[in-house]
């Protein structure tokens, strides 16, 4: 994903910006979007004779209600601004779940674990730490809650895609977030390892992971994850 969407110096500025506030504590709502401003920015900069039509997310927010409702509102939320790709959803589930208290980065990271074993986008994570906050009914909220945003997006923007697609100022604001979505990605990945690297053992199984990943790029990440449990396994016998 850096690869595609470092595609000039300024970005690359910008994803070290970005991780770096993340790393700090900064939202990781803020960072991304913020991030998109800040291309924007640096887009005028450059461009300071042109002008341009205003483009900017709309962010929910609100008061939950506990049970299926607060489940369904939070990946409602999650699902409206999401942006850069599925993998984007660890981080601001951290933000909005393991943040908050309603689940331990443990839990987030067994989430993950199992939406890699599951057919389909890395958004069926999202089924899973549904039933955990709030069983069947939870899944369902969390499900719904999540994609439904696409579907009424799509509907929206797709009227607008070729006009879209003919603006520099939304193609500067998309790659800045594009950027700063890679940011997000590298920044849960830290805090996540954090929790998870805690021996030798641990080490050895996310740097056999990596290489695995990183040279069989068209590997199935399910057999990543059953390889690393089947090594983690040996190194108990150790």
């Amino acid at each position: 994903m850096g690869k595609k969407a470092l595609i000039t110096t300024e970005l690359g500025v910008l994803v070290v910006i970005v991780l770096a506030a993340c790393l700090l504590g900064v939202d990781q709502i803020i960072a991304l979007f913020g991030g998109g401003l800040l291309g924007l920015i640096l887009y005028f900069a450059k461009n300071s004779r042109k002008s341009a039509n205003g483009f900017f997310p709309v962010l929910l927010a609100g008061t939950f209600q506990v049970g299926t409702l607060k489940v369904f509102l939070t990946f409602l939320k999650v699902g409206a601004i999401l942006s850069g790709g599925g993998y984007v959803l660890f981080a601001f589930l951290d933000a909005e779940l393991v943040s908050t208290g309603l689940l331990t980065r443990q839990e987030l990271i067994d989430a993950i674990v199992v939406g890699q074993f599951t057919p389909g986008q890395v958004l069926s994570t999202a089924t899973f730490i549904g039933y955990q906050l709030n069983g069947i009914w939870g899944a369902l909220a969390a499900t719904i809650g999540i994609f439904l945003p696409s579907f009424i997006f799509v509907a929206i923007l797709n009227p607008l895609m070729p006009k879209f697609r003919k603006s520099k100022v939304v193609s500067a604001f998309l790659d800045a977030v594009n950027i700063s979505a890679v940011a997000l990605i590298a920044a849960v990945c830290i805090e996540m390892g954090k929790d998870t690297l805690t021996d030798w053992k641990t080490l050895v199984i996310a740097i056999t992971s990596l290489v695995v990943v990183f040279y069989f790029k068209k590997l199935n990440s399910a057999f990543v994850v059953i390889g690393g449990a089947l090594l983690g396994f040996a190194l108990t016998l150790i």
